[in-house]
């Protein structure tokens, strides 16, 4: 099994931050922009990869009670991740994203996947900053 693990720090309360993750219907926002989201039964939804092509069943799960998030693939148990939003004072908070790859062949490698985790969480800082800019009429 191969673990990853990135935060970030965001000037944004817990409630908003966890808004953006944990509604399905805004993950394309955030997420790799090759991975795309379709809500099915919650849990259940399908991951497209542009990449591949491919559509995988998963799973996801929003605990709003505990600020995190949670999914993997449903049918080969290959690949699980989770996202954590923690209140730090002053109005900010941290997120901490991980990935767990279970079978090696599903492991795209480590450059690839900090890169992506990266990105992921710049967007969805821009995302939660957006959002918040348009509740205050500030841009």
């Amino acid at each position: 099994m191969t673990e990853y693990e990135r935060a970030r720090t965001m000037q944004a309360l817990p409630e908003q931050v966890f808004e953006q993750v944990g509604d399905v219907a805004r993950l394309d926002a955030w997420l790799p922009a090759d991975l795309h989201v379709q809500e099915e039964e919650l849990p259940a939804v399908t991951v497209h990869e542009d990449r591949t092509g491919e559509d995988a069943s998963a799973l996801f799960r929003a605990e709003a009670d505990q600020q995190r998030v949670e999914w993997g693939t449903r049918e080969n148990g290959s690949y699980a991740g989770w996202l954590q939003v923690s209140g730090i004072g002053s109005g900010a908070s941290e997120v901490t994203i991980h990935l767990s790859f279970f079978e090696k062949s599903h492991d795209p490698g480590e450059a690839v996947v900090h890169t992506a985790l990266d990105r992921s969480l710049e967007r969805l800082e821009e995302q939660v900053r957006s959002t918040a800019n348009g509740r205050d009429g500030s841009r």
